[in-house]
Order: C-alpha cells, then structure tokens, then sequence
C-alpha cells in the first residue's frame, strides 16, 4: 500500500481568462464562416496546405537541412536517454561478478612458524542500495523526465511549424520583390521612350526643357528603383539559403510572375478557442508545468525515511576448483533505512523551490494560451481586412491606368503639358507597387494563420506515453 503512495500534489488548472468563442467586430465580419465538415488547421498537412510544388520542395530542402531543426532533434534524443536514466531507477540494478582474494602471511606472524599464503575465490550476483520507493519519489522523478521529454518533442514540432512558415514568407517576399523588380524595369524602359520622344520633340522645338527635365529626372527615380530591388532580390536569395541550410537550385526560386494569392489553399475559420490548446508551443508549456508538478512530491519525499536494500548471493572458496561445490554458497542482506533529522532547513528550500518553479510554469502556461489568442486574434482580424484592401488596390491600379493612359494621350495630342502625364504615371506605380505590397501581405496572413493555428501536427502514437 506505501509503494502506491505519490506525494505530488493534484495538478493546478489553468486560468487563462480565454472565452470559448473568437473575438467579434468589424475586422472580422468578412471571415467565411467554417462548415461543420471542415477539416481543423491542425490536421492539414503543410504539403496539402501550400499549393505551389516548387515552394513544397523548398521546404521539404529545409526540414532535411535547416540546422536549428537539427539541433532540435539532437536535444529529443537527448531528453530520451535522460527519461530512461531516470525510469530505470525504479527497477533494481544486477551485477555479477567473480573475483579472487589473495593475501601472504610472513613467517614472523604466522602460527606455524611459516610464511603463507591464502587465497579465496567467489562469484555470484549483488544488488546494490535498491532503494524501495515508498512515497512515489523515483516515480515523480521519472514523470518529470517523462514531461521534459515530451515537452522537447513539442518544442520541436512547434520550431518546424514555425520554420515551414518563416520558408513559406521568404519565399513569397522573395516572389513579391521579384514581381517589384519586373515592374521598376517595366517603367524604366516606358519612361525611356518617352524620354527619347520628348527629346525628338524638344529638336523639333514642339516640346520644352521643363518636359525634358521631368521626364529625366522620372527616369533617373526609375533607375534607381531598379537597382535597388536588384540589391532586394539578392538579399532575399540569401535569407532563404540560410532558412533552407543549403543552396537553393535556381529552378525551385520563384518565378517573376509569381501569383502570390494562389500558391495557398484555402484554411478553415470559425475554430473555437480550445483549438489553441493542441498548438505545440502550449502543448510544451503544459509539459512544462506537468513536470514541475511531479518534481512537488520529490521535494516532499526527502521530508520522510527512505530504506535500501543491499543484498548478494554466490559461492565462495578456497580453492577454484570447490568455487560452486555444495557447501559453499554465501548470502548477504543489508537494509539500510535513513531517517533526515536535521538539514539546517534545505529540504524545506528544495520544497519551497519546487513550489515557485510549479507556479512559475503554471503562469506560463497561461501566458502561452493568452499568446496564442492573441496571435489568431490577430491574423483572423488582418484576414478579414485584407480582401477589402486588395480589391481597393486592384480597382485602384485600373483606375491610375485609365488616368495616365488619358493624360498621355492628351499630352501627344499637344492639348495638356508632359507633367499632368508624369504625374499619372508616377501615380500608377506607386498603386502597382501598393497592390504587389497588399497581394505579399494577404499570402503572408495566411501562413501566419496557418501557423498560429498549430498547422498539421497531430499526437503521435510513438510518445512512451501521455
């Protein structure tokens, strides 16, 4: 009956102040409301979930390569071999052994006047200091280890979720910086021509200075935003090279037409708010305080007796020869009990200890349920925003195109100055670049909603145990 005693204490629970519904209000009335057959985030597979087969391949180079995952597996593996060093205190420890034991009597000291020597061979099976585990002490430690492991394990699944999405946004940026770069060129070489045609008129005295100076000094911007998307677009290869821990082949790099709103599928919403408890991140911080937990009550079994058992069995003798002959069995059994007395009060620190680091992981707990509400929060919000933002800036980019195209043709026609047409064109960029901007930010939200959800990860059956 003592050997079934556990002296942890009943685990806290959580008071995390999270309502059981998503929060209400205008940024959030355009979310699609999800349908009862919808599968979870966290069941969809990041494979199923990003729709372009080059961007699968980055981030399958990733997963194999990244060296932070890496390392991340590594401290698993370590975690294990620390919980099996702990479970198998609850079991006792065997050894055999065989020896002999030899000693020389001088003459002077001897009975018969003689020098002699003996010798005394053994063998057999020990156990050494078994210590019987009353009060759940070698229990709780091996939970604590159990819960430290497990919590690695969600530690990991939680940094490759987050390294899927940190690919997945260097990956569009990287697109999105690729489609500014076609763009600066694109203008770069409008504005040419008109430049060059301006000249043309300048010679033939139609056109002023004033125009020929405008267009140059367009030209000139254009110019300089060429080179600086140029210097972007490398900057951004490199950011995904070390994201993905090797090199990229250029056939995998993202095309400069790029559809950056079509390379996702499409993520379920209208999840209630306990979904946030299957993230990995809130998984871990659980396993955290579970492990906290545990180590209460051995703390609190350092405050009673402990007993040992130390026991052996064999053969003995004198001769190797009658080593397993009848007669020549030995046995020892020595059990020992310690009883603590006096500590000058460090079992009642370790107590004390014990409890704070207890509700230390328990406020964290609560914080990393908080965080997560507040990161879905978030994302849904940017969600229903975001679709009203880029068709504004779609319809925004026609109308500037309608307005420079007019104004350019005026200007031909002589009927208007070059400026009111540099000033359209400078107009239509600037909604070009805003759509590129608004399109990044949509995909963008998506991974982040993705993520912040706990994307594809399920409990896996290979955990000793939950």
């Amino acid at each position: 009956m003592l050997a079934g005693c556990s002296l942890a204490p009943v685990l806290p629970q959580a008071s995390s102040g999270v309502h059981a519904a998503w929060p209400q209000g205008d940024a959030y009335k355009a979310l699609p409301q999800a349908a009862n057959d919808d599968q979870p985030a966290s069941e969809i597979l990041w494979r199923d979930y990003f729709a372009d087969a080059s961007l699968r391949e980055v981030i399958a180079l990733a997963l194999a390569n990244n060296r932070d995952l890496r390392v991340s597996a590594l401290n698993i593996d370590k975690a294990k071999a620390q919980y099996s060093i702990d479970s198998a205190a609850l079991l006792p420890k065997l050894s055999a052994n065989v020896g002999q034991t030899a000693s020389r009597t001088p003459a002077t000291m001897s009975a018969t006047g003689a020098a002699q020597i003996n010798r005394q061979y053994s063998g057999g099976l020990s156990m050494a200091a078994y210590e019987l585990d009353f009060f759940g002490k070698l229990r709780n430690l091996s939970e604590a280890g159990l819960q430290s492991y497990l919590a690695t394990e969600e530690a990991r699944r939680a940094q490759q979720i987050t390294l899927v999405a940190e690919v997945a946004n260097a990956y569009l940026t990287l697109g999105a910086d690729q489609q500014r770069l076609k763009l600066a060129n694109d203008t770069l070489q409008s504005q040419l021509l008109s430049y060059h045609l301006i000249q043309k008129r300048q010679a033939g005295g139609i056109s002023s200075g004033v125009d020929l100076y405008e267009a140059q000094s367009s030209v000139e911007a254009a110019r300089s935003d060429v080179a600086l998307y140029t210097a972007q677009v490398a900057l951004d290869v490199n950011a995904l090279r070390l994201l993905v821990g090797a090199e990229v082949p250029a056939a995998l790099l993202p095309a400069a037409a790029l559809q950056l709103n079509s390379t996702l599928a499409a993520i379920p919403t209208g999840l209630p708010s306990d979904v946030l408890t299957s993230r990995p991140d809130v998984q871990e911080a659980e396993r955290a305080l579970r492990a906290a937990n545990a180590n209460i009550g051995v703390a609190r079994a350092a405050f009673l007796p402990s007993i040992s058992l130390t026991a052996s069995g064999g053969s003995a003798s004198s001769s190797l020869n009658g080593l397993f002959k009848a007669g020549s069995s030995t046995w020892s059994f020595i059990p020992q009990i310690n009883l603590p007395i006096f500590d000058g009060g460090v079992n009642r620190a370790n107590l004390n200890i014990a409890k704070a680091n207890r509700d230390i992981s328990l406020a964290q707990y609560e914080k990393a349920i908080q965080s997560a509400l507040r990161e879905v929060s978030d994302a849904l919000a940017q969600r229903g925003t975001l679709v009203q933002r880029v068709d504004a800036q779609t319809a925004l980019v026609s109308a500037a195109d309608k307005s420079y195209r007019i104004h350019d043709a005026r200007y031909r026609q002589g009927s208007e100055s070059h400026l009111a047409a540099l000033v359209a064109q400078r107009a239509l960029y600037v909604a070009q670049q805003g759509l590129i901007g608004a399109q990044l930010e949509q995909s963008s939200n998506a991974v982040a909603l993705y993520k912040v959800l706990g994307g594809g990860w399920q409990p896996e059956s290979a955990s000793p145990r939950s």
